[in-house]
């Protein structure tokens, strides 16, 4: 049975091996996931990597290196990409939704596209950049815009896997704002990783 559970529960795992870490653009997949990765003495690979090609294309090699990647014994990363979602859902062992506050989520948007256009925000795979903020009244597709829309879509596919119980065993763990987040790492996972 998939169990819910807040940031101080015991995550109820012998160990922790394959995480993945679900939320809408600006809620820190990437961050949690680098953070995790040291912890699990693994490397960080995001998932990004594995689909994006220059000028915003599509590798069509990505589906089967991330199926390779998900063969692994130990490793964490973002919950995205359709195509390989269900599969990535059926190897874990905990997925962590960070949910937090829709504001939250499209202010560290704004701030991360800001960083960025200044040089000093993290990089995008395969040499890719965001447009300026000011492109936000005109392209669809703006990543502040992508995260607004995402907020409630993303909130409904963590649901539906808890809901749907397809996957024994899966722990959910639900994250609401950084401070939980923080919590959670000090807590359960430095519990299960004895100390770190």
């Amino acid at each position: 049975m998939t169990r819910l559970l807040g940031p101080d529960e015991p995550l109820g795992v012998r160990q922790l091996r394959r995480i993945a870490v679900a939320g809408p653009a600006g809620s820190g997949k990437s961050t949690l996931v680098r953070t995790l990765c040291e912890r699990l003495g693994v490397p960080y690979v995001s998932l990004e990597s594995f689909y994006l090609g220059p000028g915003w294309t599509m590798r069509e090699t990505w589906e089967a290196e991330v199926l390779g990647f998900l063969d692994g014994d130990v490793w964490a990363i973002e919950w995205q990409g359709e195509e390989v979602r269900e599969r990535m859902t059926a190897r874990l062992d905990v997925l962590v939704w960070l949910d937090h506050p829709r504001a939250l989520v499209l202010a560290r948007v704004v701030a991360r596209t800001l960083r960025r256009r200044f040089g000093r925000g993290p990089e995008i795979a395969a040499g890719n950049v965001e447009g300026p903020l000011r492109t936000f009244f005109t392209d669809r597709e703006h990543i502040v815009r992508v995260a607004w829309r995402y907020h409630p879509i993303l909130r409904a596919r963590v649901r539906k896997v808890i809901d749907e119980n397809r996957h024994p065993g899966l722990v959910v763990v639900r994250l609401r704002g950084q401070h939980q987040v923080d919590s959670w790492l000090r807590g359960p996972v430095s519990a299960l990783l004895g100390g770190r």
